[in-house]
């Protein structure tokens, strides 16, 4: 799973202003080409730090995109119960294991000449929300990856992707169900920051 989530980690917006009134797709494209020429423009990052390849994810990915919904999203029903406090903790803990993944899984882009290719977004009814579906070419095959986008005052945002007929925010949720019902909220935001102590570099 680890190498499609290699193109999520790539959906990062150069600019959010210069998007605002792009197509889906065309936001895709830019954002997954562009965080990809950053990481490889970075003599660090294209050597293996992954600290500089965090560095990446955190100023190219992640202003791009609405990690607040992800979590709220993923979390269910018990976000709405949560205190301010916890839903601080948990789009905290829950957007740093994003990004240490999608950096992770971003490094495996270093060497290799991948080619994308964007399909026109289809667009659900409201136009507020899309799916954009790509194509990875490289030495590896084709893999077909989908992104789901929001409209919002600041452009579209890619909000989760579909890997493998799983979209993410399904992987999560279930994850994070487990966790719910054994500790509550409390109970997830240890579950979260224990594993992301686990994994600090």
């Amino acid at each position: 799973m680890k190498r499609y989530l290699t193109v999520f980690l790539a959906a990062a917006f150069v600019s959010t202003a210069a998007i605002a009134q792009t197509a889906p797709e065309a936001v895709v494209k830019s954002a997954v080409q562009g965080t990809v020429e950053a990481m490889k423009a970075d003599p660090q990052a294209r050597g293996g730090d992954m600290s500089k390849i965090t560095g990446v994810v955190e100023s190219h990915f992640v202003p791009a995109t609405n990690f607040q919904r992800t979590t709220r999203i993923a979390v269910g029903k018990a976000w709405s119960t949560a205190t301010p406090d916890q839903q601080k903790q948990l789009y905290e803990q829950f957007q740093l294991l994003l990004v240490r993944t999608y950096a992770s899984s971003l490094s495996q882009l270093r060497g290799q000449d991948v080619k994308f290719q964007f399909l026109p977004a289809n667009i659900q009814a409201g136009g507020n929300d899309a799916v954009v579906t790509s194509h990875v070419l490289s030495n590896g095959g084709d893999d077909q990856i989908d992104y789901r986008l929001e409209k919002t005052s600041g452009g579209w945002k890619i909000y989760d992707i579909n890997m493998l007929g799983a979209w993410l925010i399904q992987v999560y949720q279930r994850q994070f169900q487990e966790q719910l019902n054994k500790g509550g909220v409390d109970g997830l935001i240890k579950f979260l920051t224990e594993h992301n102590a686990r994994n600090a570099s």
